[in-house]
């Protein structure tokens, strides 16, 4: 395990450590509802469990490790700007140890040292009754601690498979927690001040909790100055520590170089997503930086000889995400010398994108299979017709033949009008991709079929289709702007399916296959003859067979019958409109 690893998995488990306290502590303080006597039920089962020899070491090794690593990441930033998560958890979790040294120091050190016995019933009064303020102070670190907690747990859970089913679940769960410990502890403070009113009871409360005398409690305050005061310096010399670093490397500045014309000077061993928050660049990064995802990625442009080799953890996610070469995650990735990147994801990329694509979604040469097809007559057919219908009959068109291709294996790539684009062979073979297009297209023959059964009442003539399939070398990637990129295919391979399937028009045939897809799928078309086609654009014809019905394929030239036309999958008889 690395070291940077072995930090992460410690900054993890110390913090898992430190939840559980808070909640736990939490529940107990919701127990209040209940009475004064549960509340203190719950305070000797909460006690019985964390000062278990194994436990109590444990947990206190995890505020000591989960502090060092804080301010080992505070020292180590480049500069302080950080996404608003980040910069809440940070400030929140450097607010906790002078918010809750008081209380500390009133009950667990003051029972380790003098003995006291800080039930429920003094701690309540002496924060609700005695001094009001300290309860303030204690509702404020309850709040902070809790809520520096549940960010730290949705950085690690929320790239997690199946987070998006807990997540409104925990999200109320964050929310009830806080809200009954705090209605717990304020049931438990008007109980406990209806007590106070009573003669006597404060003194006997106080002489059961063994207090110290008054040198005692003044060592406890001195000794509460000290930690306060420690914990001052630690901070700053943490801080003097960050600008004395930074005042020694600043005559070895670099500049990092972005796609888009930004260009920002750091000091060696900046990561380049530190690169860009100190220069005001978007970009992305679901995880935080932290190495968990991989939305920060960058293609590296130039100066990779600066760039020091991709550790094991970085290695392992880019192979896992298929990522092209000169590809790096810019949060690991601390240039020694000038670079120029480009991000490979919008700045708001979602959590999804975190795990990653293909590696045809970089942009990559494929043989593929490229099937359009395109309704007939049907511009004529919506001249007629209300809007609502048009669209209702083309949105089950649309659903018919695109569950046409997914049982078939392949991506509908778009809607063209009344029109489908196709793509099949992806991530296999080109003889996969080729049988899965002539499957695909008896499927929508079939499809089509059940879709002039259902309309029988409305249509004056059955809607017909012309599918045009062919295979060859495309260029795949994702293409767009912002909300509308895609993956999607370009190249001649593409041109030739979509004007093979605009010659079905002048065939008067539903598909016209080429003879590449026959030989790649295996047909056996011995008895058909092909026929020499000319398409506009290409300087060589195009030898392609025709199919009157795409139905027989599934039977003559793919294993497995033809199933009937009312019984084609997926489509199930509606009213028409």
């Amino acid at each position: 395990m690395t070291p940077q690893r072995l930090i992460g998995t410690t900054r993890l488990v110390t913090g898992l450590i430190l939840f559980a306290y808070v909640l736990s502590h939490d529940l107990n303080h919701a127990l209040g509802l209940i009475s004064l006597s549960a509340l203190e039920t719950g305070r000797h089962i909460f006690i019985a469990f964390w000062q278990f020899p194994p436990i109590r070491y444990a947990f206190y090794l995890s505020i000591l490790l989960h502090m060092l690593i804080a301010l080992r990441a505070l020292f180590l930033r480049r500069n302080l700007r950080m996404p608003p998560g980040d910069f809440f958890q940070l400030t929140l979790g450097l607010a906790l140890p002078p918010l809750l040294a008081l209380h500390v120091l009133g009950t667990a050190v003051a029972n380790l040292t003098f003995g006291v016995d800080p039930d429920y019933e003094y701690v309540v009064w002496s924060i609700w009754v005695a001094q009001p303020h300290y309860g303030l102070l204690q509702t404020a670190a309850l709040l902070v601690a809790w809520i520096h907690g549940c960010i730290g747990l949705r950085s690690w859970l929320h790239l997690k498979d199946g987070y998006a089913r807990w997540r409104d679940a925990l999200y109320a769960a964050a929310l009830i927690v806080p809200i009954l410990s705090l209605l717990g502890f304020a049931s438990a403070g008007r109980a406990v001040a209806e007590l106070a009113s009573s003669p006597g009871w404060v003194s006997t409360m106080l002489a059961a909790a063994k207090l110290p005398d008054a040198a005692g409690v003044a060592r406890l305050y001195a000794w509460l100055n000290a930690a306060l005061i420690g914990y001052v310096i630690a901070l700053a010399l943490v801080l003097i520590a960050r600008l004395l670093r930074i005042w020694l490397r600043r005559r070895r500045a670099i500049e990092i170089r972005y796609a888009d014309g930004h260009t920002v000077t750091v000091q060696p061993g900046t990561t380049v997503l530190e690169a860009s928050r100190i220069g005001g660049v978007p970009h992305a990064a679901v995880c935080g930086g932290r190495g968990r995802c991989s939305t920060c990625r960058i293609k590296v442009i130039s100066g990779a000889e600066h760039l020091p080799p991709a550790n094991d953890d970085e290695s392992k996610l880019l192979a896992r995400i298929g990522a092209a070469p000169g590809t790096r995650l810019a949060c690991q990735t601390r240039p020694i010398g000038p670079v120029a990147v480009a991000p490979l994801l919008p700045p708001m990329a979602a959590p999804r994108a975190a795990l990653g694509h293909s590696v045809q979604h970089h942009g990559q040469e494929r043989e593929i299979a490229v099937l359009f097809a395109d309704l007939r007559g049907f511009t004529r057919f919506a001249e007629h017709r209300l809007p609502y219908d048009v669209v209702f009959l083309l949105n089950r068109y649309f659903r018919a033949m695109g569950e046409a291709v997914n049982a078939s294996g392949g991506r509908v790539d778009k809607f063209i009008g009344d029109g489908v684009m196709a793509l099949f062979g992806l991530t296999g073979t080109p003889q996969e991709a080729c049988r899965q297009a002539v499957d695909a297209a008896a499927r929508m023959s079939i499809n089509l079929d059940q879709l002039n059964l259902l309309f029988d009442q409305d249509l004056k003539q059955p809607l017909r289709i012309g599918i045009g399939i062919h295979v060859g070398t495309v260029i795949v990637g994702e293409m767009g702007f912002a909300g509308a990129q895609a993956l999607t295919a370009i190249g001649d391979t593409v041109n030739t399916a979509s004007r093979l399937e605009n010659a079905t028009k002048e065939f008067d045939c539903q598909l016209l296959l080429s003879s590449e897809v026959a030989a790649l799928a295996g047909l056996r078309l011995d008895d058909l003859t092909p026929h020499d086609i000319p398409l506009r654009g290409r300087s060589k014809n195009v030898m392609a067979y025709a199919f009157d019905d795409a139905r027989t394929l599934k039977a003559e030239g793919l294993k497995g019958k033809t199933p009937r036309p009312d019984a084609a999958p997926g489509l199930a008889p509606v009213e028409s409109s």
